[in-house]
């Protein structure tokens, strides 16, 4: 039977938080396997689930930074800002959902993390009137947009990292960018300012992320960084973009084939 169909069960909990709680955590099982693990863990709707980095992508983000501190300027449920506490002195966690951030942070101290502060409050708000600078900015525009829906450029994300990029960069020389696995790179380039790396994640040959590398002053090669998490391993490879207009692909003469029709 349903649980929403039953009396309820947990004084001063009603059946439908309960439910919730249930199939919110039902999707980390895969995608969050510590957090889904962990006793006495909180889950937010399923869609800030849904949204939110798996395990394995944010342990990846969290090999590219390194220093003292990092703003996560769109913490979320805070699974990026967890691994990024794992290799950085001070993580600033900011979330505009206080309920959310109230969630992240009740997580944090269940998982015993102890170097990351949650602020409820839009990051970029909390950055113009920062008076540190930090080693790393990591953002993850949300792809939403009220008035457009579902979005891939840049400049339609919330924040717009486009606009705020000079802002961002008078608070850090380091910016990690995530963005929709289908934009396109030479928009993304247009879009932004020293780029210095684009990294491409996948897991069992699904692109999941675009991990954009911004460095104050960069003005080389980008070096593009390819990794696909499958079920024989790590596959990496490796290339600077200005090669990929040089390469030339090469075909034999056609072969012969065995094609077998099949009727159901």
């Amino acid at each position: 039977m349903s649980v929403l169909l039953k009396k309820p069960i947990f004084e001063g909990i009603s059946n439908q938080e309960l439910a919730q709680q249930l199939e919110a955590r039902k999707k980390c099982e895969k995608k969050l396997p510590s957090w889904f693990n962990t006793p006495k863990i909180y889950y937010p709707n399923k869609l800030n689930i849904e949204q939110t980095s798996s395990e394995i992508t944010a342990r990846y983000k969290s090999e590219i930074i390194a220093g003292k501190s990092l703003l996560d300027a769109t913490g979320g449920f805070g699974v990026d800002s967890y691994y990024f506490s794992q290799k950085i002195g001070q993580v600033f966690h900011c979330e505009i959902d206080k309920n959310l951030s109230e969630i992240a942070g009740h997580n944090f101290e269940v998982l015993g993390v102890e170097n990351i502060t949650t602020i409820p409050i839009d990051g970029m708000e909390f950055l113009k009137d920062a008076e540190i600078r930090f080693d790393w900015i990591y953002l993850d525009p949300s792809r939403r947009n009220d008035s457009k829906g579902k979005v891939f450029r840049l400049s339609d994300c919330l924040p717009n990292v486009v606009e705020e990029l000079e802002l961002l960069f008078t608070k850090t020389d380091n910016i990690l960018l995530k963005t929709s696995p289908l934009l396109d790179f030479t928009i993304g380039i247009a879009e932004l300012e020293f780029v210095e790396e684009i990294h491409v994640v996948a897991i069992n040959n699904e692109v999941k992320e675009l991990l954009w590398v911004l460095k104050k002053g960069y003005s080389e090669e980008i070096i593009v960084k390819t990794i696909n998490f499958s079920k024989k391993g790590v596959e990496t490879f490796d290339f600077h973009l200005s090669k990929e207009k040089e390469a030339v692909s090469s075909y034999s003469k056609p072969l012969s084939y065995l094609l077998t029709l099949r009727k159901n």
